[in-house]
């Protein structure tokens, strides 16, 4: 990696990183501050909270192909406009109608940032420099949302509706600091490629613009793709099965199951972000050189250990401790198996694009994750709080399903795309080396 693209990567890092922090000042607090600050009740507040997916979905079909048209750093900056403009206005809005707006404003950016990040990501790193991008990108998003989180619990106060303004403007400034951040970050002209013939095809900006303009072509070539198809598939079978069922199914499942308390809650959600803090790293040595699909299908495993754990814990529900441990285990291997993923999933959606479509992969991917947030909860949040044992089982079924599928997906994968790290390694050994006879005769 070049000395340009390093200082890049770091730039695009830096603001992430910086904007997650702002984030975690009002994530645990907006259902409260909705529903009780501004009065507007219960069903006003998860409406909110759905209006954030609903224009996800509305935006993210079309942030692709302007991406590829005109390039993820106006797009990257676009949606950090949006989203600062959402959370003030969320922070000032006191009737349902003002409140909606700016959810959906606020919901519009959040979805195009992710696809645009993503793509510059790609753009600043190589197929074997990729997944350890990615991997520190997740960690920097972690740190920032548990150290956000725990200043913001430290400043609110339900009894001072100004202590909720200042968390608000902090988030709202955090990602103008991440549009300006991004603004200064000088882009290669296209996807940094090493090893992969098929990331590699056409690559180059105007290679890139000039694939993105071909009329609707690029949807229907990304549906044909395979491995994408299958991916996407087990994209939505893991954000259902894990991110889709934390503030709800579970939470819901260890309440009235497991009689776990809000406060035990709170301790089991830091012992998932404190296991992807710690373990990144160490994770990420471990399966850089591994094939991506079978990280995967591990993760699948690890995952059905979890919730086998919290089906433990509400049987064994009269014996608190042993509860407590049960759910605090489940969000922990959740944790270790969101690390496994951070390196291996989002890079694997970069090499699988030709470089004239990153940005339509990235959203496609972004959209498939927001579709099993919004149906997870959905589906989750009713039978996790009254039908725990088919809950249980359908996201045991959920977690096995991964493991199938990333099998699957890893026959549908070639060498470069299934470990990039290893074959870059091979291409290398393979090149043949001049003696220094031959070079002094040449």
């Amino acid at each position: 990696m070049t000395t340009a693209t390093g200082a890049a990567l770091r730039r695009i890092q830096t603001g992430n990183a910086l904007s997650a922090f702002g984030n975690g000042f009002t994530v645990p607090f907006m259902f409260i501050y909705v529903a009780q600050v501004r009065t507007l009740g219960a069903g006003t507040a998860g409406t909110v909270l759905a209006l954030f997916a609903v224009a996800a979905l509305a935006v993210l079909p079309f942030t692709g192909r302007v991406i590829d048209r005109r390039g993820p750093l106006p797009v990257a900056v676009a949606g950090t406009v949006l989203a600062s403009a959402g959370s003030l206005g969320i922070a000032f809005s006191e009737g349902v109608a003002a409140m909606y707006v700016s959810a959906a404003v606020f919901g519009a950016g959040l979805s195009v940032i992710q696809p645009a990040l993503a793509t510059m990501i790609v753009w600043s790193s190589t197929t074997a420099t990729r997944s350890r991008a990615f991997a520190t990108q997740f960690f920097l998003n972690n740190l920032g949302l548990g150290v956000g989180g725990l200043l913001g619990g430290l400043v609110v106060d339900t009894e001072r509706p100004s202590s909720f303004l200042l968390l608000f403007g902090i988030e709202s400034a955090m990602y103008l600091v991440l549009g300006a951040t991004v603004a200064t970050v000088r882009l290669p002209g296209g996807p940094r490629v090493e090893c992969s013939p098929h990331v590699g095809e056409d690559s180059g900006g105007d290679g890139a613009a000039a694939g993105a303009d071909e009329a609707g072509g690029g949807w229907r070539e990304l549906l044909s793709d395979r491995a994408m198809v299958t991916l996407s598939a087990l994209g939505f079978v893991m954000f259902f099965a894990c991110y889709g069922q934390f503030e709800s199914g579970l939470s819901a499942y260890a309440v009235e199951a497991s009689r776990i308390s809000p406060v035990t809650l709170g301790i089991a959600l830091a012992a998932n972000t404190a296991v992807i803090v710690l373990a990144q790293f160490v994770v990420l040595r471990v399966v850089e050189r591994r094939r991506r699909s079978r990280v995967i299908a591990l993760v699948g495993l690890i995952w059905t250990v979890a919730w086998l754990a919290a089906g433990a814990s509400g049987l064994v529900a009269d014996r608190h401790a042993l509860a407590v441990a049960a759910i605090i285990s489940t969000y922990a291997l959740f944790g270790l198996g969101e690390a496994m993923l951070s390196p291996t999933v989002a890079p694997l959606v970069a090499d699988l694009a030709p470089a004239r479509m990153v940005g339509r992969y990235n959203s496609a991917f972004a959209l498939v994750k927001q579709l099993a947030l919004a149906i997870g909860p959905a589906v989750g949040g009713p039978m996790g709080a009254t039908a725990h044992g088919p809950y249980i089982v359908m996201l045991v079924l959920c977690s096995l399903g991964v493991t199938v599928l990333a099998l699957l997906l890893g026959r549908r994968l070639t060498a470069e795309q299934d470990n990039p790290l290893r074959a870059s390694l091979v291409v290398a050994a393979s090149v043949p080396v001049r003696s220094a006879e031959s070079v002094r005769a040449g």
